[in-house]
């Protein structure tokens, strides 16, 4: 069933709509009876704008939970205070993209169907992605978030993640020419950001001059990484590559490290911030490298606004802010932006505005270019809990 919760209970002020947290087991009926008394359904009068948030809270990319949930929080909260979008008070509900991804499918059509959400944004991993653009096509607006393998031309679908080429190909180069690196093993979860991501930073390596000296796939929830790191340690990698996700990064860069390796071999992460960084410990992180479009430690005056208000919602012990679940902020900004130029929240000319455009959020001015996300792009490395941004790439 549905339960209420204000801003209030997370720590900061109050803020109107409250927030929707949707059971996943809910069945059609219980969904169909969440509609507000006084609203009306879809094409009647009711002025707010429903959003469906399929966040992970469950399972290895569940980690990212807590953040992802508060960063969209915030900007709801600013939206709202600004007048709404297009002069609609944003009404948020959250739905778990953990799980079977039939299961999820079965969430967002039911969310559909009986929520009648108008537009769903995503954080969760591109299987369910690539298993929820279909459930959208041609129904409601569809936001994705993180970071990303690239590629995404469905109708309706706007992805406004990071890519392999924005973030890993001039990182492996600098890894090549600074650090002296050729040899290099690609380790990542057995689905399809990594299957795609090494296709890419395959032929990045092999352009900087490097080659692959071992590749594998480990099935999502695997935490026994002895094996891995036998074959790692007899191919004597330069560098080892990393697309494990959420939990599974955690456990494999902590056997890593417990394994005597992060001293005398280099680490480059995708999906790496600081809720993994946490996980993994300040023990841990030695020799370990990552690029993204956003660390918590950006000095810009677009950031420490977003810290500054992230910290007086939810108080100085929340969840710390990294780039996976902060998109998610970054997702509401675009999605404001977007149905501003176009005027509309229908499908077809917002998806048309979103092709080209740009916005502002966190991470400073990000441009839309047939529908490929551009944004400041840093390498940095790992210090402790924190991390150095050692260059703009």
């Amino acid at each position: 069933m549905l339960s209420t919760v204000s801003f209030q209970a997370y720590g900061g002020m109050p803020v109107a709509p409250p927030l929707l947290f949707r059971n996943p087991s809910s069945c059609a009926a219980d969904l169909a009876l969440t509609v507000k008394p006084g609203s009306s359904r879809r094409g009647g009068t009711d002025s707010k704008l429903r959003i469906g948030n399929f966040i992970t809270f469950s399972g290895a990319p569940g980690i990212w939970g807590p953040i992802s949930a508060n960063s969209v929080m915030l900007a709801v909260a600013e939206i709202n205070r600004r007048g709404g979008i297009r002069g609609r008070e944003v009404e948020l509900s959250m739905y778990d993209a953990g799980g079977p991804i039939e299961e999820v499918v079965r969430r967002a059509e039911r969310a559909i169907a009986f929520d009648e959400i108008d537009v769903i944004m995503g954080s969760h991993i591109s299987a369910v992605r690539l298993a929820l653009r279909k459930v959208t096509a041609g129904r409601i607006p569809y936001v994705y978030t993180p970071v990303y393998e690239g590629g995404e031309r469905t109708p309706g679908v706007m992805a406004i993640g990071e890519t392999p080429r924005a973030e890993s190909r001039p990182a492996i180069h600098w890894l090549t020419e600074v650090k002296k690196a050729q040899r290099w093993y690609l380790i990542g979860s057995d689905y399809v950001w990594p299957w795609q991501s090494h296709r890419a930073v395959k032929r990045y390596i092999k352009e900087a001059g490097g080659h692959v000296v071992g590749e594998e796939f480990v099935p999502l929830g695997e935490d026994n990484h002895e094996p891995h790191l036998a074959r790692i340690r007899a191919a004597r990698p330069d560098v080892v590559l990393i697309t494990l996700i959420g939990t599974d990064s955690i456990t494999f860069n902590r056997a890593f490290a417990e394994a005597g390796l992060a001293a005398t071999t280099l680490r480059y992460a995708g999906a790496m911030d600081e809720t993994v960084m946490l996980g993994i410990g300040p023990d841990s992180t030695q020799n370990l490298f990552c690029a993204s479009g956003y660390f918590g430690c950006i000095d810009s005056r677009a950031n420490d606004d977003f810290r500054t208000s992230y910290r007086a919602m939810f108080g100085a012990h929340a969840p710390p802010i990294g780039s996976v679940g902060q998109s998610n902020y970054e997702g509401m900004r675009f999605l404001e932006a977007a149905a501003n130029q176009a005027r509309s929240l229908s499908i077809g000319p917002l998806s048309a505005a979103a092709h080209n455009l740009v916005y502002s959020g966190a991470r400073g001015t990000v441009t839309l270019r047939d529908g490929r996300a551009e944004m400041p792009i840093y390498l940095a490395e790992a210090d402790g809990l924190d991390f150095n941004v050692i260059r703009t790439i």
